[in-house]
């Protein structure tokens, strides 16, 4: 595992999740999700996406609300897909956010990660 990776807390999520790339889209299961990205078991259609291109991903959340961001793919193997976070929005943000710190209960922690990604 190397030293990016280490420093960004990994919650295990399952919500609805939805990977989209221009004109292709395929519902995916969420593994985990963390502040620098997410893991996805890889769909049944990627032979149909782009890799090297940008990737949307919604995330549904129990309340309604969403988290999306733009990623692109940083790794694929044995039939899982990880995603390098390049873009999200405040909103977003302030959901994974809160998500992860009712997952890990570390505050600290969680503003550490905060400040890495700045």
């Amino acid at each position: 595992m190397s030293d990016e990776r280490r420093r960004f807390t990994r919650v295990p999520f399952d919500a609805n999740t939805l990977l989209q790339q221009d004109h292709w889209q395929s519902p995916v299961q969420l593994i985990d999700i963390s502040l620098h990205g997410l893991l996805v078991l890889q769909p049944d259609s990627w032979d149909q996406a782009q890799p090297q291109a940008p990737f949307s991903a919604i995330i549904e959340l129990n309340d309604g609300q969403q988290i999306r961001m733009e990623a692109t793919l940083s790794h694929a193997e044995e039939g899982l897909l990880g995603f390098v976070c390049e873009h999200i929005d405040l909103d977003s943000i302030s959901h994974l956010r809160r998500l992860i710190a009712l997952n890990t209960g570390d505050a600290v922690l969680l503003e550490r990660e905060l400040k890495a990604l700045l």
